[in-house]
């Protein structure tokens, strides 16, 4: 037993070494994309017209002046620290702008993540159980449907059908926590079911292979063979083992709850890193622009570590080495 807890802990060591090496990579490549991009920020700033020693000044106090390796390891440690520098729009700390804006899309990444696996575990199961029977075809043609519908589309829908139509919702906007956490829970459920739906069909389609190939095992055979309901079968034995690559999965499809929230929050009009990130385009704030792109593969790169974790209390048979 110990010696496993040793393997475990150099495993997590491993991981753990791998994710910090990844992130210092992203950090630099993201620093020097934004870089070598073409354009003055200190120009940008103050505009063409401006007085070329007002500019120049401005240069100076931006630290735009300064060798490139000394400005990307200045970053990079007050990065360490929390500090990503400042928005040149806002006039306010990066980190404070992306902690304004991360509960409005961490909560509609996370409604959107739960919306897809309490719909997608129950009709791929359904859908593997009933093998080649019409309620398998039925659910892979509603799968393939919602695969190929963008989710921006099937949120205008929502606002048509079920706010502007039936009035149970309203069209955009977001109420804010401090004035409704249920208002704002509410404000946030059209874009996650709009945001789930791509993500159910991919993980039903997962969870409908996983459980078929689980369910053709010796040991799944093994507890037929000693009169165990289809039931006990199914939800004790195989779905366990089939979790594996759903997990997998799930982390993968981080990076499109992230980049799908963008565009939703703009159909809907809420005030998340999505509306930020296009902000920061349009005004060429390269400061924000460069911390949010950091901060979310951070994220992306941590939740893929988890997921690693993860793997090894699923399935024992992983090895550590």
């Amino acid at each position: 037993m110990n010696m496993i807890r040793v393997k475990a802990m150099q495993f997590v060591t491993r991981r753990l070494t791998t994710l910090v090496i990844t992130i210092f990579t992203i950090s630099l490549i993201t620093f020097l994309v934004f870089q070598i991009l073409p354009g003055d920020p200190a120009l940008f700033i103050l505009g063409l017209d401006a007085d070329p020693l007002a500019v120049e000044t401005l240069r100076q106090e931006l630290g735009l002046n300064q060798p490139l390796a000394f400005r990307y390891m200045s970053w990079f440690a007050s990065a360490i620290s929390g500090d990503l520098g400042t928005s040149l729009r806002y006039h306010r700390p990066v980190t404070d702008l992306i902690a304004q804006g991360l509960p409005v899309t961490a909560t509609l990444a996370l409604m959107g993540m739960t919306f897809a696996v309490v719909a997608a575990l129950p009709l791929g199961i359904y859908a593997a159980v009933n093998h080649r029977k019409r309620g398998d075809y039925l659910t892979m043609i509603l799968a393939q449907l919602g695969l190929s519908t963008p989710s921006f589309w099937i949120g205008i829908l929502l606002i048509l059908v079920l706010a502007v139509k039936l009035q149970w919702f309203q069209p955009g906007g977001f109420v804010k926590w401090s004035v409704s956490p249920l208002l704002a829970l509410k404000s946030l459920l059209l874009p996650a079911v709009a945001l789930g739906v791509q993500r159910t069909a991919i993980i039903t389609r997962m969870v409908r292979s996983s459980v078929l190939e689980a369910l053709s095992m010796d040991y799944v055979r093994t507890a037929r063979s000693k009169g165990l309901s289809e039931r006990v079968v199914v939800y004790k034995h195989a779905l366990k083992n089939a979790l594996i690559p759903v997990v997998t999965i799930m982390g993968v499809q981080v990076v499109g709850l992230l980049s799908g929230s963008i565009i939703l929050e703009q159909v809907f009009s809420l005030p998340g890193l999505g509306s930020l990130v296009l902000m920061a385009v349009s005004a060429r704030d390269l400061p924000l622009l460069q911390g949010i792109v950091v901060f979310i593969a951070t994220v992306v790169v941590s939740v893929n570590f988890l997921v690693d974790v993860v793997y090894t209390r699923l399935d024992p048979r992983i090895k550590y080495d």
